[in-house]
């Protein structure tokens, strides 16, 4: 079974959503420390998993799956280009 087998449909557009949330976050704000953002991220993602589902012990489920599918691929982009200037 796939990662993605385990997100529903629905949580699916908060993947590209809280990619690019967590890039402006980077860019905008500075000051803050990137180990700071994949917890933003994680509570924006909850967020908005609760607010399409509803509160539920499934909704957090999923968004703690779309946080992490979200931060682990910008991860994989990120270190490959860095393996690829290396």
């Amino acid at each position: 079974m796939k990662f993605m087998d385990y997100i529903i449909g629905d949580a699916l557009i908060l993947i590209p959503a809280l990619w690019i949330v967590g890039a402006l976050i980077k860019h905008a704000f500075e000051k803050v420390p990137n180990w700071t953002i994949p917890f933003v991220l994680l509570m924006l993602g909850i967020g908005g998993a609760i607010g399409l589902m509803g509160l539920s012990v499934e909704s957090v489920i999923q968004g703690i799956l779309v946080t992490g599918a979200a931060v682990l691929g910008n991860q994989l982009i990120k270190q490959g280009q860095q393996a690829k200037t290396n």
